[in-house]
């Protein structure tokens, strides 16, 4: 399997959970696939379609922390004007909250599309990761060919949601896996497994009667016990991770 590999790193990133409005800010330690998916579009320098886009990815951090923002809310009234709708500001306060920060984020990204090499060499927009202030850089840009096997192991990435029933380690989630920009950016939904520590395919728990499964590793990456990275490849539509 041919794809194309990125190394991307920076000095913060920070992907807010979408339900938190004021007070706090916590961060997911993965990026979602909805932030993977608007990294691709900034990149292409246009909104591409979500079908037959697959991608993986290894995300580590070296610390997070919290970092204190603030937000403006604005008070205002109707103006009085029999034709206007326009509100008239007349004052607001300033609301400070916490935000969680990743220092030192690093992405590699494997995306099917090999084809959209000469576009990550030369991206469109400025490249960044989360907020709009994250800056990124791309370190590596190439394509590599995959290897399929039976054993490999997993680490900082992001599983499909049926790992839950085969390893004990992780966490389950639900992230926003594509916003629609056709429908005012609604949201789609779906869950996965954060794997943080590592995961070899030997420790995974194995039922009666199942059949063997073969993963896609990484041939570049380092030998453990013999095996090498794994990798999740996911969608931005379709419902595979249920």
């Amino acid at each position: 399997m041919e794809v194309l590999k990125i190394i991307a790193e920076g000095v913060t990133t920070s992907f807010r959970y979408p339900h938190f409005m004021q007070g706090v800010q916590p961060t997911y330690e993965m990026p979602p696939p909805a932030t993977i998916y608007g990294h691709i579009c900034s990149v292409l320098g246009d909104w591409v379609p979500p079908e037959g886009i697959k991608f993986a990815y290894h995300f580590t951090y070296q610390a997070k922390f919290d970092d204190i923002e603030h937000v403006h809310v604005l008070t205002a009234e109707r103006g009085k004007l029999p034709r206007t709708k326009i509100p008239k500001v007349l004052g607001g306060s300033v609301n400070p909250y916490k935000r969680s920060i990743l220092f030192n984020p690093k992405l590699v990204l494997y995306i099917n599309q090999p084809s959209w090499k000469s576009a990550f060499c030369s991206p469109r927009y400025p490249v960044v990761l989360g907020r709009s202030q994250d800056l990124f850089t791309y370190k590596s840009v190439k394509i590599i060919k995959l290897v399929s096997s039976e054993k490999a192991y997993f680490e900082h990435t992001l599983a499909p949601y049926r790992m839950a029933l085969k390893t004990g380690r992780g966490y389950v989630i639900l992230m926003p896996q594509f916003l629609d920009y056709n429908r005012s950016r609604a949201p789609k939904f779906a869950r996965y497994v954060v794997l943080s520590r590592r995961v070899f395919t030997d420790e995974l728990i194995k039922y009666e009667n199942s059949q063997p499964e073969t993963y896609w590793i990484d041939p570049e990456s380092i030998v453990e016990k013999g095996m090498q990275l794994g990798l999740f490849f996911h969608s931005f539509v379709g419902n595979e991770n249920d």
